[in-house]
């Protein structure tokens, strides 16, 4: 069993490039610092953070919490909802869910993604 504190860790930033497909207007890039891996990798935890641009982030087989640390974003859904989330807005995505991200200038959040069958 770990416990394991954000702030005491020393991970590398990754950078993550985005799937071609799912990048809808400029050139978003984007990074995760994994500060926790588990249960063969279906549970996952740390920070990620992104450049200004539109994309989709599929919640494929996942469910995730979001707690937003800097900037913001506007994230629309299929069901023609649209919220801005900020600096301390935290919120669940759930499976299925196709968000449309738009970010203007620069986002960071941690975030916590279980596996779903």
């Amino acid at each position: 069993m770990n416990f394991i504190n954000f702030s005491e860790q020393t991970t590398d930033a990754i950078d993550k490039p985005f799937d071609s497909n799912n990048v809808k207007q400029g050139n978003p890039k984007q990074q995760v610092w994994n500060h926790f891996l588990g249960d063969n990798d279906r549970v996952k935890s740390g920070m990620w953070d992104c450049t200004a641009g539109v994309f989709v982030g599929p919640m494929n087989n996942q469910i995730e919490f979001c707690h937003i640390l800097e900037g913001e974003a506007r994230i629309d859904t299929a069901d023609g909802q649209s919220r801005t989330v900020k600096a301390g807005d935290a919120f669940v995505m759930d499976n299925g869910l196709q968000p449309v991200w738009h970010i203007e200038k620069y986002i960071k959040k941690h975030y916590v993604i279980c596996a779903v069958d």
